[in-house]
């Protein structure tokens, strides 16, 4: 049985998020907001938790897991990024987009695309998700939280918490969140390649 976090959307509750960060560091997988839709979340090295996300959403290995960051030092601990590139992204964080770059050695090898060595990274502008990120001191493994057959993510806490009780360890409910995931762009061949039009402005990749 999932536990349930009930935060306040504009003033997260330190103790709270402590308990949903601590959480996380045990090896559980949360359902948590961001300002594009809920995500699915675990420890950066939890092997167990990808293979749950991968089972939950019926992804193969070709899928790009995405690195949710707090900030761009932290970012770029994990991918390699060029100063075209980073001025186009700096432009656009933090924000509802996600970026596939090349990933360094400091992101684990299941997590990479298999051919191209490649994996999502992105700052999110929410206030829970950045406090979240803030006292796990890491980023948080994501994926969004979109199920098999569904055209749309579900955007209620406890409508997640009824459905995935059974296969999460914890929800994390700050009220209402939205429907449509991020922008994807691809930067791993040095140009912006538009990968899926989500909740950010494409127009100026274009």
């Amino acid at each position: 049985m999932a536990k349930y976090f009930d935060v306040h959307p504009d003033n997260p509750q330190p103790r709270t998020i402590a308990q949903v960060a601590d959480s996380v560091r045990k090896g559980a997988l949360i359902a948590y907001p961001t300002d594009s839709c809920y995500a699915l979340g675990c420890r950066l090295g939890s092997r167990d938790g990808i293979d749950r996300i991968r089972t939950i959403r019926r992804l193969d290995d070709r899928h790009h897991f995405t690195l949710v960051c707090q900030d761009f030092a932290q970012l770029g601990q994990f991918v390699r990024v060029d100063n075209d590139v980073f001025r186009a992204i700096k432009a656009s964080t933090p924000g509802s987009y996600t970026f596939i770059l090349p990933a360094t050695k400091e992101v684990p090898r299941i997590l990479q695309h298999p051919k191209k060595k490649t994996v999502g990274v992105r700052i999110p502008d929410h206030v829970v998700t950045h406090a979240l990120l803030t006292e796990l001191g890491e980023p948080l493994l994501s994926s969004t939280l979109l199920l098999p057959d569904e055209d749309e993510p579900m955007t209620q806490g406890w409508e997640i918490k009824d459905r995935l009780d059974h296969v999460l360890d914890a929800v994390v409910d700050s009220g209402d969140c939205g429907t449509e995931p991020t922008t994807v762009i691809d930067f791993s061949g040095g140009e912006a390649e538009i990968v899926r039009k989500g909740a950010g402005d494409t127009s100026r990749f274009e």
